[in-house]
Formats: structure tokens, sequence, C-alpha cells
């Protein structure tokens, strides 16, 4: 299993302090050199001989915590009373909740909201089913599945370890699009089970976001749950870092002068995600993507382990081109990263075409670090939010998502997609654009908008959307 990803947060430290055995700048001075920034100091308690304060102290690196702890634990006349993680504290109790829209004050507000009016909105949906997405959350609110097998860098680590991250994606949804998600954490792993259980709770959504389900499996449960329900289903890890790698495409090639469709692309890491990413890629009009895993260049007329490998090999790399990334790399305009830290060396960049793009998205360790790639690439991106160019899913499933439900959409299409990736692409101004800042920041307030308005009106084009735009009286229910 991967190890826990490297992220700056804070920590509170209550310290008991002898005034006649230690000083202040002692104490900082062991916690800087044990990996920690004070950020804030407040006096909790003091006494004659005594003073009680609480540090906030930033950490980048998880152990920072217990390093800094001994060390203080070591000084004289300092003593640790409490260390609170403000991370953990933020979960406490879980992040998202169920409020209700109205407050019933009387009995006749029972009386509606429940037994015994609501027996005629029942009967209502049950003569016409498609009232259900008027008169029901379904209207509003989507699913976000997960069996815990390819949880962020962490790998398989079971539905409970993966509940806060779903519920910080279901945070997101409704911060960013007024979407309500509910995480549900699936107990098993086996591909019908899990296929079986969504279309048992479908009849609530409006759709359904899958979410760090481990490839091969998640190909066959999107595929068949888009087959066998009539509401959209969208795997975020595939097509979400599909749609906003492309924006992040788009733009860069718009920056170095060069045509899309003219590029050669090599990309590390045939999983589902770069499965994805290639297949919106040809859709943009790519003609020359090549596919690198661990056993190299993909190539046409091989018989691979993995069917979704042969599908692969067989639309990609025209020129069948053989060898390791190091050898199919020479000449590559763009090279895509959705692997491992560190495959991605500075002797391979300097191999490629002038003005080279590299995408190195492995988190939270890029293929390649952005200081060692430092002066040999035009424009450079990563999955981090401490680099430039962060390729984050977050600037594609809100809006996305806001999309599909406000035109009812019956699933996600190709077009979709790629009007999805040129409205965050468009986000970004000519004025804008430069090699810092080829795509906009996912706390953009118009990102969400421009990807729903796009969704939409690619939607009524592909001749999925469903809602006839009728104002009120289409929600009107028959006396």
């Amino acid at each position: 299993m991967a190890m826990p990803a490297t992220a700056s947060t804070n920590i509170v430290l209550r310290l008991e302090m002898d005034k006649d055995s230690t000083t202040f700048g002692r104490i900082a001075t062991a916690i800087g050199a044990t990996g920690g920034d004070i950020v804030a100091v407040d006096v909790s308690g003091t006494s004659k001989t005594t003073t009680i304060r609480d540090l906030t102290v930033n950490i980048s690196e998880t152990h920072s915590k217990e390093l800094i702890v001994s060390a203080l634990n070591k000084l004289p006349g300092v003593h640790v009373l409490q260390v609170s993680d403000q991370t953990f504290l933020m979960h406490l109790g879980g992040k998202i909740e169920v409020t209700p829209k109205m407050t019933i004050k009387t009995r006749d507000d029972l009386s509606r909201v429940y037994t015994p009016g609501v027996a005629n909105v029942s009967m209502a949906i049950h003569e016409e089913p498609s009232r259900a997405h008027s008169l029901t959350i379904k209207r509003n609110t989507i699913a976000v599945v997960s069996d815990g097998t390819a949880v962020l860098g962490l790998g398989n680590i079971g539905p409970l370890a993966a509940m806060p991250v779903m519920e910080g994606k279901a945070m997101l949804f409704k911060q960013l699009a007024g979407v309500d998600a509910f995480p549900i954490c699936l107990d098993t792993q086996d591909t019908e089970e899990i296929i079986a259980t969504i279309k048992h709770i479908a009849p609530a959504f409006g759709g359904i976001n899958l979410e760090d389900i481990s490839s091969p499996r998640c190909f066959e449960i999107e595929r068949r749950l888009i087959e066998e329900l009539d509401i959209p289903v969208f795997h975020d890890d595939q097509h979400g870092t599909a749609v906003v790698l492309l924006a992040g495409i788009l733009n860069a090639v718009k920056l170095v002068g060069k045509r899309l469709q003219d590029c050669k692309v090599v990309l590390n890491g045939v999983g589902a995600a770069g499965i994805a990413c290639t297949k919106i890629l040809l859709a943009a009009g790519v003609s020359n993507i090549i596919g690198v895993d661990r056993a190299g260049a993909l190539v046409s007329g091989r018989d691979y382990e993995h069917e979704a490998w042969n599908w692969y090999s067989g639309h990609t790399n025209p020129e069948r081109e053989q060898g390791v990334l190091s050898d199919v790399i020479a000449g590559a305009d763009i090279f895509i990263g959705v692997s491992a830290p560190g495959v991605l060396k500075a002797d391979d960049i300097r191999k490629m075409a002038k003005d080279q793009i590299v995408f190195a998205m492995a988190n939270p360790t890029p293929e390649i670090a952005p200081e060692e790639a430092e002066g040999l690439v035009r424009v450079m991106a990563t999955g981090r939010s401490d680099y430039p160019n962060q390729i984050n899913n977050v600037l594609c499933f809100p809006g996305l998502f806001r999309g599909v439900l406000d035109c009812r959409a019956s699933r996600v299409t190709e077009e979709m997609k790629l009007a999805a990736a040129h409205a965050v692409a468009s986000v970004v101004t000519e004025e804008e654009l430069n090699e810092y800042y080829i795509i906009p920041s996912v706390f953009n307030p118009h990102v969400a908008e421009k990807v729903k308005e796009a969704v939409i009106q690619a939607a009524y084009a592909s001749g999925v959307a469903r809602r006839r735009e009728r104002g009120l009286q289409q929600f009107a229910v028959k006396a």
C-alpha cells in the first residue's frame, strides 16, 4: 500500500512552561529543528512560576508531530499537556449532515410533510414515476459510491477508511454547485454485488458518482450501470481526470503555439485514468498517442492480459513504436503521467520536442518533481495544490452533475465531456494565460457555472436531456 500523502496541516500544542527553567526561544528552536513552523501563540493561563501557552504549529510531514512532541518533552521545564490536530478536529462527527428545508411546528405541518398528506404525493408519483424528479430529493441528489479499493494515494484501505474522502467529495458538490451528495461506501469488492447494490439504491438518486474503485473492475461496473440505469453514471477517477487534463492541454498547446492534432503524446500509466484521458484526447483530435505501462509501449497485434489494453493498443500508437518510456518519448510534444513517482527523468525530457509540455499527475509524488524539470519544460502541471497548474477533478464534477441534474440527462456522453473540458479551459482568458496559469483555480467561482451551461447544451444536442423548459407547470399534480 502507498504511504499516506504528506500534506501541510496545523497542530495545536498546549504547553506548561516553568518560567525559571526554560525560555520561549528554546521552544521555538526545538519546534523549528523538527519540521514545525509556529504560526500563532496564545497564553491560556499563568501563575508566578508557570505559563500555559497554546502554540499553533504548521507541519508538512505526518511524522513531524511525534518528533516535535518528543523534542519538547526533552526540554527542562516544559510539559506537553495536549496535542490537537486541526484536520482531525474538523472530522469529529463527520463533515456533513442532513438538514430539513422547513420546520415542523404544528400538527398541520406534520400532516403535510408526513401522514396523511404525504400519501397524495406518493400516489401522484405512483401514477407518473417521472414526478419523483420534482417531488422528491431525487432532482438534486447524487450518490458518491466507493468500495474503498483505490482511495487517493492510499490504495485498498476499505469502506470505513474511505468515508472521510467521500464526505469531503459531498462537501465540494454542495459548496461549489449546490448539489446534494451522499457518501455510500460498500462493504464488498465483488463486481456483481456492487452493480446490484447500486441498481437497488438508484431510485433515490438523480445520478451516480463512482469513486476510488480499482481497475480493471471499475470499467465493467461503470459500463454495466450505464447500460442498466436511466440516470447518469460517472466514474470521476476516469472521466473527471480526463476532462480537466484536456482543459489544461488545450490551453498549454495554445500557449506554445502548437496544434493539438499535430502533437505526439506519450502517456505513462494505462489504468482507468490513463485510458479515459486517452479516449478524450482521441475525441479531441489527437492521432498519435503512445501508452506506456510496466511492460513498455502498448503495440497493436499483441495479446495483453487486460482486455482494456487490447482495446488501447488497437486505437493508439499508429507508428507501432516499441520500447520503454525513455525510448518512445523521443520527439514527443506532450508527456502525461498517471502512474508512479520518479518514472520520468530529466534526460527523457531532453529527448522531447521543443516547448515540452509535461503533466506529471501522480499523487502525492509526481512522475518528476517540478524542481527537477525546471528549465527543461515550457509548461509543467501536476496533481498537487502546492505547485502551479494543478489538475484537479473538482474543476469538473460539481458543474457537470449540476448540469446533468438540471436537464435530467439520462447519461453522460463524450460530447458532454468534451464540452466540459472546453468550458474549464475557457475560464482562463487570453490575458491571463501563461506558463504558470493554464488551468483555473478550484476556487474560481465561474468554473462550475460555465461547465454546467456547456454540459446542458451538449446534453440537448446529444439527445439525452429529458427536461423540457416549461416552467413550474411541468411539476403540476392533477387534482
